[in-house]
């Protein structure tokens, strides 16, 4: 599907993208003022190698972080350069060659890779759709062993939009704590929840870390800048940021430019956040409108994010579809690429300019009719 989807980008095949997932490529873009003016810090011309980040940065985060009712010293937040390293050190941090990790699925396969890389097994273990998405907590619990290290949950889920309760985090943060396990909290997509949300910040009884970044809160991917936050144990805590200071000491991969930048760009995130909450709140509705009573597909129940889970039945080849869609000039994603656990979805991005987004699920459904 990549090589076909890749010839026909090559002979400049007009495609209507519903798996693009930058913002920048969908209208969802900073004034260049903006950003100029944040990137012009007086103090731009040094350089201090923090290990952490600067101090400064550290309190935009958690000043973000109370703003959805975590409260946290500074002294508890590391800079990364993304989500992805800030989970590549947490896997440096916590796991030895051969040692388990547990994370949902269906999810984005990325994790999958960072594991590998680090010689970490990643463990899935099955969320369930019973009108709503709920983690299996006794798969979650059957699947914990003796080499297992950490548990990551995700709160909004990509690409189910599974939101993680307040129920259910006590469950998964109790669970971490009678097992002496790490509990690692994706919350990348928190700013899209269409529900109250939890977050892992807040955590108590067990070592918990909660990552996230610009990339999704502020829509600034090119940027680079993501954070770990711990939270749990005082004592656990100081231990766990000693070591992770003396990882990203090695590196001291995140941008000055970029750090100086991230209280402005943090505490200015709704010139965001705003245009796309609109944004994925009209797809969702058109997608609404769209899947009527003799639609050929069905929206699963998201609690946010930035994707829609179409439902087409289990009878109907994922792969050959997406490839008929490829001929229709429709991109979209399989359902097997995320790990789901049963054939018969669709994922589909809510990024896309509306009319893109219109368009693009009607050439589906004329296909799913025209079997």
């Amino acid at each position: 599907m990549v090589g076909r989807l890749e010839a026909l980008r090559a002979k400049g095949r007009p495609l209507l993208d519903l798996t693009e997932s930058n913002p920048t490529r969908c209208g969802l873009t900073w004034p260049r003022d903006v950003l100029a003016a944040a990137l012009g810090h007086p103090d731009l011309p040094g350089y201090e190698p923090t290990p952490n980040g600067l101090r400064t940065a550290r309190g935009a985060v958690t000043a973000y972080l109370a703003a959805h009712g975590a409260r946290m010293d500074p002294a508890h937040v590391l800079l990364t350069a993304s989500t992805s390293e800030a989970y590549a050190l947490l896997l440096k941090l916590l796991c030895d060659p051969g040692d388990e990790v547990l994370a949902p699925a269906p999810s984005y396969p990325l994790l999958e890779v960072l594991c590998d890389l680090e010689g970490v097994h990643l463990v899935r273990t099955p969320a369930r759709y019973d009108g709503t998405w709920q983690v299996d907590w006794a798969a979650l619990a059957d699947a914990a062993t003796e080499r297992t290290r950490a548990v990551v949950v995700v709160s909004p889920a990509n690409p189910t939009g599974a939101l993680l309760s307040q129920g259910e985090l006590d469950l998964v943060e109790g669970l971490c704590a009678e097992r002496g396990l790490a509990l690692i909290g994706d919350e990348v997509f928190a700013d899209t929840a269409l529900a109250e949300k939890v977050s892992v910040a807040a955590a108590r009884a067990c070592l918990a870390f909660q990552v996230s970044g610009i990339s999704k809160v502020c829509g600034l991917p090119q940027m680079k800048v993501g954070w770990i936050a711990a939270a749990g144990p005082v004592p656990e805590v100081r231990r766990a940021m000693e070591r992770l200071e003396m990882i990203a000491d090695a590196y001291l991969s995140v941008s000055g430019p970029a750090q100086l930048a991230l209280p402005v760009l943090l505490g200015s995130r709704e010139r965001f956040l705003g245009p796309l909450r609109e944004r994925l709140a009209a797809n969702r509705a058109a997608l609404g409108r769209a899947a009527g009573s003799e639609a050929p597909f069905a929206p699963l129940r998201s609690g946010g994010g930035w994707s829609a889970v179409l439902r087409i039945g289990e009878a109907v080849d994922e792969e050959a579809l997406c490839l008929a869609l490829l001929d229709d000039g429709v991109v979209v994603q399989p359902g097997f690429f995320y790990d789901f656990e049963r054939q018969g979805q669709l994922v589909v991005s809510l990024l896309p300019e509306p009319d893109v987004f219109r368009e693009g699920l009607a050439r589906i459904a004329r296909r799913l009719r025209a079997g």
